[in-house]
């Protein structure tokens, strides 16, 4: 044989034994096996099963495994992501369509490592690269309670994912990429309270999940741990010393916003943080108080600022010589007809008024979001509790007035750059 073709040849044969190792490799770190059944009675203490339940309170398992009321944790609900639309899934007792045929070994994997019993990877919608770092006790915990739930039959939705990105081993590059199995570690020159407040938001909770900004792969932002997020096209804002807030929080105002959503001087719970108050609110109160010192302590990061907060009080009308006194003008009009009957009174403990406006931290955000949803959707308590409440103008308003009133309360408000894109945000959010 020529030698230039037997060059040639060997380069082929070189290149096919690297694609068949490559494939070798895929397949290793891609496969999963399947683990074997329960098929033994069950049986737990019901210290254990209450323990799982404060468990399941502190991570809101029910935020996104309920999203109807009548059929707890059957799961069910959309979760819209930059790569399609996950459901959450069954997790009751139920043998055919739920998690009854689950070992403990199964369940422990599937919050360690996100594998599914039979094998196949769960899209890290399930937020297991938080839970990794969970106690072995919370996880058996977890399991005593789930597994004593009633049992509901509720077969999978199907996701709809975008190509390629329903081809779920893809899910184990991006488990090399984020999954992070180390053991939570406590901080030893802190207090008792703050290491468990750390453990619970980080392990359980998963505060970050929301709270820090997101890679084009949709892994966390390692680089800006708590630097601000997004949760159902909310902006989650930033918990460290990126902080927005025009007041500084104290450690008893967190936990009064984690236990009922209400605060003094601060804007109540809105959009995704309301499920997280309605659960936190059922869970221990001395764990609500341990997320509170963590919390503060973060915040605390944040440097001091002056912002119109601190004199707050009626807004004014813009300036004559506003270079957008029209479109402020109309921001103006919306706001002294729809919001400052309530906004410009204030808001005391007892009373029906708002919050001053200068104190809403939606006005400071980086993103314009939440103003526009809370502005449009308004605030409501979760069905059948007591809470403040504010009204919705979505069919009051047009695109150019909610706009306008979004940028005259940044600019008159909180005296703040105007937001970019905030038109498109608008229409985004008006639009079914």
């Amino acid at each position: 044989m020529h030698p230039a073709r037997r060059k040639r040849h060997t380069g082929w044969w070189l290149l096919l034994a690297a694609a068949i190792v490559a494939l070798g490799i895929a397949f290793a770190i891609m496969w999963r096996p399947a683990l074997a059944p329960q098929t033994t009675p069950l049986s737990f203490d019901t210290t254990r099963i209450a323990r799982g339940a404060n468990v399941a309170r502190l991570g809101m398992c029910a935020s996104c495994h309920t999203p109807d009321l009548s059929r707890p944790f059957a799961g069910g609900k959309p979760m819209s992501t930059p790569f399609g639309v996950v459901h959450s899934t069954n997790i009751t007792p139920d043998i055919q369509t739920g998690i009854g045929a689950w070992s403990e070994a199964a369940f422990t994997r599937a919050m360690r490592e996100g594998v599914a019993r039979d094998g196949h990877l769960l899209y890290p919608a399930f937020p297991y690269n938080h839970y990794v770092r969970m106690t072995e006790g919370d996880v058996q915990d977890l399991y005593a309670y789930f597994m004593t739930r009633p049992a509901i039959a509720a077969p999978a939705r199907e996701n709809r994912m975008t190509f390629p990105f329903g081809f779920r081993p893809l899910v184990a590059f991006w488990n090399l990429l984020y999954l992070d199995d180390a053991p939570w570690q406590p901080v030893a020159t802190q207090s008792a309270e703050w290491n468990r407040g750390a453990y619970l938001a980080d392990a359980v909770a998963h505060c970050a999940a929301c709270h820090t900004p997101r890679t084009l792969l949709g892994g966390p932002n390692l680089k800006k741990p708590l630097g601000g997020g997004e949760a159902d096209d909310w902006y989650a804002p930033a918990l460290n010393q990126d902080s927005p807030s025009p007041l500084p929080w104290t450690r008893e105002q967190l936990q009064a916003y984690l236990r009922t959503g209400v605060a003094h001087d601060h804007a109540m719970a809105a959009g995704p943080m309301q499920d997280v108050v309605t659960y936190l609110a059922q869970a221990d109160a001395r764990d609500v108080a341990a997320l509170a010192t963590w919390t503060h302590s973060q915040l605390a990061k944040a440097p001091a600022r002056t912002t119109p907060a601190q004199g707050a009080g009626p807004l004014p009308k813009p300036a004559d010589n506003d270079p957008d006194l029209q479109r402020m003008t109309l921001g103006y009009a919306v706001y002294a007809n729809a919001c400052a009957r309530c906004h410009d009174v204030g808001r005391d403990a007892s009373s029906g008024t708002a919050l001053p406006l200068q104190k809403a931290i939606a006005l400071y955000d980086p993103d314009p979001r939440d103003l526009i949803h809370i502005t449009l959707g308004g605030i409501a308590p979760p069905d059948g509790e007591p809470s403040r409440f504010m009204p919705g103008f979505r069919t009051i308003l047009t695109n150019e007035q909610t706009g306008a009133l979004a940028a005259y309360l940044r600019k008159y408000g909180a005296n703040q750059p105007a937001w970019p894109d905030l038109d498109d945000a608008v229409r985004k959010a008006s639009t079914p």
